[in-house]
């Protein structure tokens, strides 16, 4: 077993180390010191599988004194999926010349400081964390210092400071209420508090901070400001998109835990996670850089792992958990690709790249595996986790939303395919070597995911789970269904709609965010006091 704080501490150590003493090997010691981390990762793992978690106190003080650590099944896949993921993106920027020992800083800190949070059991801990990642995370937004990042950058520092300042209020109300922030001991003793109403506003006050880091609706519009950023890195924009928004998610789990004995607001949720999947997709169509389109895809993906996770099912639940991994890796693909295709046509306009079939036909392959994934086809990931959440549902009503909200990722990622057609000018690109590796890694990874995802899960978090081939054969069905609807769709209506040009100019400044925070903050209080009031949680 591997010391808990390694995959903390480790990551920084190494950064700051490379950082102050320079040479031209750098890259290469970091790269055997991310490999030596992901075999500790797998260490963990395997310990966890066999004894269902390892908890640790920093400084050998009892638990709700001293920093508490905790890997269980899902936050040790969590950790391994996240080294994994910094390893690759640094492999495939290996070349590059912004990846330069002031990069390579920012972005391991960042990895170290996503560990914590995926490992964290103490809420104080976890804001300093979060705060501190954010940050970090604006610094790389704005790491090549041109007016459009820079200005993209501190507005994620400043919201992210707002929602947190409602975090740190919340979690200074649970401190008051129970005299310790440690996530395990408020579970236990949850139960002792005789008048729930009490815990109201110190929940809608982190819920508010941990809703807008997940990125739920409408606390949306910071991601595409900053995932989809003109001068951010490609590799940037894979880490945000595929998991550091993943944090908020955790964070969302936790939370949802931790006071499941107090209330259940499951339902709240679901409508929220279903209204983010629709949004999410519908900006997602109405945009014309195809980093904004994956970046408001990723909103809709996320709203479909909420909605899943509130539907109190097995199956949803673990269905969504696996979608979390497998959506890493699907964006992680489309961003990596759509920062070599940008590079390569020097825009970001779908109207103006087309022929990338023919004048990139490797990469070509594996964006349209990638979107196999995402869209969920038959046999490919996202097609087993989907299928999961939606056997989770338990009406006709959640069924067709759960369909719904597939046909509208179908809608975005056809929009996408847009730039496949067309004739070239110029010669055939092809990537380099590392690129090539990574990409096609990633891309094996997708298809594996789909042909094996239920032994995928059964090894990853000790769950069984069955797919019966009936159910299979019906969604693969409808994806077909849908696939068809959504041509038409483009064909006969698409340009007809005049209403997503509109949608594309809606830009929210900060003072507008900041209202829309503080009105989330007083429905879902609102919400919560009448539900109170008439015993529904």
């Amino acid at each position: 077993m591997i010391p808990l704080y390694i995959f903390i501490l480790l990551p920084i150590i190494i950064a700051s180390i490379f950082y102050l003493f320079r040479t031209k090997y750098n890259k290469i010691f970091i790269l055997i010191s991310q490999l030596i981390l992901f075999t500790f990762s797998i260490v963990n793992f395997t310990y966890v599988k066999m004894n269902n978690n390892i908890s640790c106190v920093l400084g050998n003080y009892k638990a709700g004194v001293g920093i508490s650590l905790n890997a269980d099944k899902i936050s040790s896949v969590l950790v391994m999926l996240t080294i994994f993921l910094f390893t690759c993106m640094i492999i495939h920027n290996y070349q590059k010349k912004y990846v330069n020992n002031l990069f390579l800083f920012l972005f391991l800190i960042l990895q170290g400081l996503m560990n914590g949070i995926f490992l964290s059991m103490d809420l104080f801990n976890l804001y300093v964390l979060i705060e501190v990642s954010t940050i970090v995370v604006s610094i790389i937004i704005m790491f090549k210092k041109d007016s459009r990042s820079i200005y993209d950058g501190m507005l994620y520092l400043l919201i992210n400071i707002v929602a947190m300042t409602f975090f740190l209020i919340g979690i200074g109300y649970i401190y008051k209420i129970f005299g310790t922030l440690d996530i395990e001991l408020i579970y236990t003793n949850m139960n002792k508090i005789n008048d729930t109403k009490t815990l109201i506003l110190p929940y809608c006050l982190i819920i508010t901070a941990v809703s807008l880091k997940s990125a739920i609706m409408p606390l949306f519009s910071w991601l595409p400001r900053a995932h989809g950023t003109h001068s951010s890195p490609s590799i940037v924009s894979a880490i945000l998109s595929g998991l550091y928004v993943k944090c908020g998610i955790y964070i969302f789990i936790r939370i949802q835990n931790m006071f499941s004995p107090a209330f259940d607001t499951s339902i709240i949720f679901m409508i929220f996670g279903f209204l983010t999947a629709v949004v999410g997709f519908i900006f997602a169509v109405s945009q014309t850089d195809i980093k904004l389109i994956l970046s408001y895809s990723t909103i809709s993906q996320i709203g479909l792992i909420i909605f899943g996770l509130c539907l109190n099912n097995t199956y949803s639940y673990w269905g969504s958990i696996y979608h979390i991994i497998n959506h890493a890796i699907f964006k992680s693909i489309l961003f990596i690709t759509a920062g070599i295709i940008i590079e390569e046509y020097g825009t970001r306009d779908i109207r103006q790249i087309k022929g990338v079939f023919k004048r990139m036909p490797f990469i070509s392959t594996f964006i349209f595996i990638a979107i196999l994934g995402i869209t969920g086809a038959p046999f490919f990931n996202g097609s087993i986790s989907k299928y999961l959440i939606q056997e989770g549902s338990y009406s006709g009503l959640l069924d067709y939303g759960l369909i719904f909200i597939n046909l509208g990722t179908i809608l975005c990622f056809l929009k996408y395919l847009n730039m496949f057609r067309g004739p070239y000018v110029g010669k055939k690109h092809s990537p380099p070597l590392n690129q090539k590796f990574i990409i096609f890694l990633l891309g094996t990874l997708c298809f594996i995911g789909g042909i094996l995802g239920i032994s995928f899960i059964k090894i990853l978090f000790n769950i069984d789970l069955n797919i019966t081939f009936n159910g299979y054969l019906i969604k693969s069905i409808l994806y077909i269904i849908s696939i068809i609807i959504g041509l038409l769709f483009y064909k006969f209506l698409y340009k007809k709609i005049k209403l997503f040009n509109t949608i594309r100019e809606i830009n929210l400044s900060f003072n507008q965010i900041c209202l829309t925070i503080t009105v989330y903050f007083s429905f879902i209080l609102i919400t919560m006091i009448t539900l109170y009031r008439f015993n529904y949680i």
